[in-house]
């Protein structure tokens, strides 16, 4: 029998696979800063045999997710190892699609040796300026055309390494004022949630990654977007993909118990249940999980595991130490040129 909680992807807090406490296989495992050792020149061989350990330990009977967020500037988890590198707004007005599509592909490579499959950039926000909602210049333009071009050359280079991308955070948070980590932005103005939402429109299919943000609309009434189902599988302007939520433990979906909000999840037609930071969420999260019906969760699970079946595995082993320093040197010969 295939257990609900394979639908969880999950952190954990530690530098090695047996750190990872969990009693249950989960579907994916996303690493932080804290999951990596800062040392440049110990941490990316201690990162290999990190994800070596989770893959053997989760990963026998298909292929473990494991995902991080490198988008490059603010969001950089391997800042310690390739020191500051250009967020994508400044890739875009300094170099436009071919620069977007060269870092793509440069953190792919970087991504693919030290062995993840899931890469949860770009991002596909619009730029507005607002310091406060967390997004700033990791978004490339407040044009919808500009920044689906942007994103779509940054996917076309990491994808073509093998690294799956993530379009985030749809339908977008351009024009926000509140972090959704700490609480639930809203948009009153609906042609401003479709100016937002037009950017993901060229870029979406059915087997792309889509996450959605914690975020309420006019249409999501008193839900966030991403446990409305007329903001997800359902949402009006054809947005196709693989839908998951932004972690469940933000402050964004806060006023709702754990069983509502996988419960939610789920009929909103997301395939993954994303909770990123504490033993307790994933615990909590994990417990919805199994109280799920199962004509509910069947379907996330059969779409879940087939993704899976799909993602690359890095083969066992150290690093490849000189492919790595060759990356690193042209990782940082780029970053010169910004």
């Amino acid at each position: 029998m295939t257990s609900t909680r394979q639908l969880l992807w999950t952190g954990f807090r530690g530098l090695d696979a047996p750190a990872a406490d969990l009693d249950f296989a989960p579907g994916g495992i996303i690493l932080f800063a804290r999951n990596l050792d800062p040392d440049p020149a110990a941490g990316p061989e201690r990162c290999k045999a990190l994800i070596d350990g989770l893959q053997a330990r989760f990963g026998a009977e298909l292929p473990l997710a494991v995902a991080l967020d490198q988008e490059g500037g603010p969001v950089s988890r391997l800042r310690p190892w390739v020191g500051d590198t250009p967020p994508l707004r400044h890739l875009w007005r300094r170099g436009g699609a071919p620069a977007c599509g060269h870092w793509g592909r440069l953190w792919g490579e970087g991504l693919r040796l030290l062995g993840f499959n899931v890469d949860f950039a770009p991002v596909l926000d619009l730029w507005d300026g607002h310091p406060q909602a967390g997004i700033g210049d990791r978004a490339a333009s407040a044009d919808p055309g500009e920044a689906a071009t942007a994103v779509g050359a940054f996917l076309h280079g990491l994808e073509g390494t093998g690294v799956r991308g993530c379009l985030k955070h749809f339908p977008g948070l351009g024009g926000t004022t509140l972090d959704s980590h700490q609480g639930l932005p809203g948009l009153a103005e609906a042609a401003r949630v479709e100016r937002n939402a037009s950017a993901f429109v060229p870029l979406a299919h059915p087997d792309r990654l889509v996450m959605v943000a914690h975020l309420r609309t006019p249409a999501s009434g008193p839900l966030p977007a991403s446990l409305h189902r007329g903001s997800v599988a359902a949402n009006p302007w054809g947005v196709a993909g693989r839908f998951l939520p932004d972690d469940l433990e933000m402050g964004g979906c806060a006023d709702w118990t754990w069983p509502d909000r996988v419960r939610l999840c789920l009929e909103a037609g997301h395939d993954w249940l994303l909770v990123c930071q504490s033993a307790e969420g994933t615990r909590a999260c994990a417990e919805a999980a199994d109280a799920l019906p199962a004509d509910l969760a069947a379907p996330a699970l059969a779409r879940s595991r087939a993704l899976r079946r799909h993602l690359p595995v890095p083969r066992p082993g150290p690093l490849d130490r000189p492919a790595w320093e060759d990356w690193l040197r042209r990782v940082r010969l780029a970053s010169e040129d910004r």
